[in-house]
């Protein structure tokens, strides 16, 4: 009987191991198994879910955006300020009157305010956000959107399967997975993707005598050193030339889009920036992060939130009109995300709000999440999550949970230690349908 039971699958084994408790010992016992149980209840909640969204477009608002003068507003509260609330198009839903566009989009998005970090700083908190791990001196933690990469593969075998935009260089990479799951970087999206044709002189037949003489030279070398990071590097060079040869490289020349619809996402690096990734996950890039930065608002917050939030709500509430117009919502998961909110006291010197990660506010559109709702609250002045909870490994394990991918898989790293997608992250399943 031990034999067999040890050739199940975990999940197997915790069902009979809850059916034997329930019909041979009596409900007497089942307190002593209550982990056991509610691990089943979340196993038959991972398994009953059927992912809709295939690709995600995840917007990030670098430096901290201030939830309480965006999706959390406190009408008639001091910690407010001078931000109006507006009405949207959900019955009884307030946001900042900064986004006008977004709130005819709500009915779209899940907005969740309960929020909270344990990181307060700007370099451990995208970490955070990105990694779903604390930073440390001795390892690199795999970005959410490499995780996507290894679990789920391309869609685009041409393409490369993860792209940021705005990124710059300190964007979260592949980590101790291999380079090959990484992002692509995209500095500017109106140039699109640099140095992907021939160069100028160079013909196909000439480029072909060059790629048989560098594999000639190259054999021997290969051969007796096959390290990763060698094979990671032929890898990429043979992807990189099956890039310039694919059909679908015009997906990164948004010149080919009309000039209405570029006007409106908005004539700046974010507004492009989505238009690019709306390109791109119709061509089934699976995951593109478009970042906007300046949210570190600690001198003149209401003057800064106000242009940052204004960049925003055009690129996003046409994002949103866009794909739904498409019909790519339901199988695009959208999704805002910060690194944490900041401080419902105003500074006074300096009308700034500083950092704060124990409340703030992440949304998350389309890919089978309930549109029009609010999940979680802070209490009346915005400092403390009052209910709904939603820790950073919880968010990112419901991004998870809406592609389909498995957050309980374990992946090694070469010095030995197993990580999950989320660490220990579960979804909110309220949000799906």
């Amino acid at each position: 009987m031990q034999g067999e039971l040890n050739k199940l699958d975990g999940y197997s084994r915790r069902k009979f191991m809850s059916y034997s408790a329930k019909s041979l010992l009596g409900v007497g016992v089942a307190p002593m198994l209550g982990n056991t149980i509610a691990s089943d209840a979340r196993a038959e909640q991972l398994a009953a879910h059927s992912p809709r969204a295939r690709n995600v477009i995840y917007l990030y608002m670098t430096g901290g955006m201030s939830h309480i003068d965006t999706f959390d507003t406190k009408p008639g509260k001091a910690t407010q300020g001078p931000v109006e609330s507006i009405k949207t198009a959900v019955t009884g839903q307030r946001i900042s009157e900064y986004l006008p566009g977004m709130a005819g989009q709500m009915d779209k998005v899940a907005v969740l305010n309960g929020m909270y970090s344990t990181q307060g700083a700007h370099e451990t908190g995208q970490y955070f956000m990105h990694t779903s791990y604390l930073k440390r001196g001795t390892i690199s933690h795999p970005s959410l959107a490499t995780w996507a990469m290894k679990l789920g593969g391309r869609l685009n075998t041409t393409l490369p399967g993860s792209v940021v935009v705005n990124g710059g260089s300190g964007s979260i990479g592949h980590g101790f997975m291999e380079s090959r799951f990484g992002p692509l970087g995209i500095g500017n999206p109106e140039r699109g993707l640099q140095h992907s044709k021939l160069a100028k002189g160079v013909s196909e037949a000439r480029l072909r005598r060059r790629l048989d003489m560098a594999n000639t030279l190259n054999d021997k070398f290969l051969r007796e050193h096959s390290t990763r990071k060698v094979r990671d590097y032929n890898t990429l060079y043979d992807e990189a030339l099956r890039m310039m040869h694919s059909s679908d490289l015009g997906a990164f020349d948004i010149s080919q889009e009309t000039a209405g619809l570029r006007a409106a996402y908005g004539d700046n690096s974010f507004g492009q920036g989505c238009l690019l990734a709306r390109r791109l996950v119709e061509h089934r890039v699976r995951f593109v992060e478009v970042h906007l930065g300046g949210w570190d608002t600690h001198n003149d917050n209401f003057e800064r939130v106000q242009e940052r939030a204004t960049l925003l709500d055009q690129g996003m509430s046409t994002l949103l009109s866009d794909l739904d117009r498409r019909g790519m919502l339901e199988e695009t998961l959208v999704v805002l995300s910060t690194e944490f909110g900041r401080s419902p006291n105003i500074v006074q010197t300096s009308g700034g709000r500083n950092h704060h990660p124990k409340a703030f506010s992440c949304l998350l559109a389309g890919g089978g999440v309930h549109g029009g709702i609010n999940h979680g609250s802070t209490d009346p002045t915005g400092h403390e999550v009052a209910t709904g909870k939603v820790t950073v490994p919880d968010f990112n394990a419901t991004i998870a949970h809406a592609l389909g991918l498995p957050i309980d898989h374990v992946e090694t790293s070469p010095s030995g230690r197993p990580f999950k997608i989320a660490d220990k992250g579960r979804p909110v399943f309220e949000l799906f349908s």
